[in-house]
């Protein structure tokens, strides 16, 4: 999402997502993960009276944000709702030229010490991007038993102590649940120690629980098929992602299914055509806008293109 402090609105990879994105002043565009509006405001800029902006958000905070800051603009339609959602609003039924998914956590959410995503500030332990539905971290952690812990740290944040980890963490609770990321960042640094330099151990261990309480991963495997049927033939869509979790999940749904291996003495069986043409190679940022904005060091963008006909079209 946009990264850089709130005031400073930096969207990640700014120029490329507008050229990625192809957009035409007539075109209609959905950006499914608003933030604070840097991508919404840059493809705003190019519509035409006739274009049309949807702008979807879990985050109660952004789509507040964003209906202060277009809601009176007759282009501009605000949903507050999950994007893999996007197929349940009427506004994408008559097709979409283009389509953006910023992924992971916003600047905003990150910098609110309250929302619990990050460590580096004493905050309940929360890290829902909608904090009003489903469990939050502290919950999770309450409730899940030390097997379903270690299997999330370990398949979401690649975390090799987890085990250990979860063990700490349950034996933890028998006493006293974990309520704060403080004290959740001091238990995991009591139980593994240091091991990498300029890393935090508690590090993964947070990204875990982040994709666990908000089903991140799901979410956009959910919502990728969604997004390429509301494109028109010729659509665009553009997906940041920050880990190679999400970016595995995008580059092979781009890549479509693949052959089937043949049986000795049989035709090859036959392989549904892929909806998306990959548009170039993946994009990072370069070191001019990593030095500008660290938190974008780890992005991956990746367009596709609408090549069998799709909703609208």
């Amino acid at each position: 999402m946009t990264a850089g402090r709130e005031l400073q609105h930096i969207p990640v990879m700014r120029e490329a997502v507008l050229a990625g994105l192809a957009v035409r002043a007539e075109g209609r565009y959905l950006d499914g993960t608003f933030g604070r509006g840097g991508h919404a405001r840059a493809i705003l800029e190019r519509l035409g009276p006739e274009g049309r902006l949807l702008l979807m958000d879990r985050d109660p905070a952004a789509i507040a944000h964003a209906r202060q800051a277009f809601g009176d603009d007759p282009r501009v339609a605000i949903r507050h709702a999950n994007f893999s959602e996007m197929g349940e609003w009427n506004e994408v039924n008559t097709g979409l030229d283009g389509v953006l998914l910023d992924l992971g956590v916003s600047s905003p959410q990150l910098d609110d010490a309250a929302r619990g995503f990050s460590f580096q500030s004493d905050a309940p332990l929360d890290m829902r991007m909608d904090p009003t539905v489903d469990e939050s971290a502290a919950e999770f952690l309450a409730r899940a038993d030390e097997r379903e812990i270690a299997d999330v740290l370990f398949r979401y944040g690649e975390e090799r102590m987890s085990r250990r980890i979860a063990r700490a963490i349950v034996a933890r609770r028998a006493e006293s649940p974990v309520r704060t990321t403080r004290e959740l960042a001091e238990l995991i640094e009591r139980t593994i120690g240091r091991r990498e330099r300029n890393k935090h151990p508690a590090t993964r261990t947070f990204q875990a629980l982040r994709l666990q309480v908000n089903d991140e991963l799901g979410s956009l495997e959910r919502a990728l098929p969604v997004a390429t049927a509301m494109l028109k033939s010729g659509g665009r869509l553009a997906v940041i992602s920050f880990h190679s979790l999400e970016d595995r999940i995008v580059k092979q749904f781009i890549r479509g299914p693949q052959p089937a291996q043949a049986r000795r003495g049989l035709p090859p069986p036959p392989t549904a055509a892929a909806p998306l043409r990959a548009v170039g190679r993946a994009q990072m940022p370069d070191a001019d806008e990593i030095a500008r904005n660290p938190r974008a060091r780890s992005a991956v963008l990746r367009i596709a293109e609408r090549v069998l006909s799709g909703a609208g079209a």
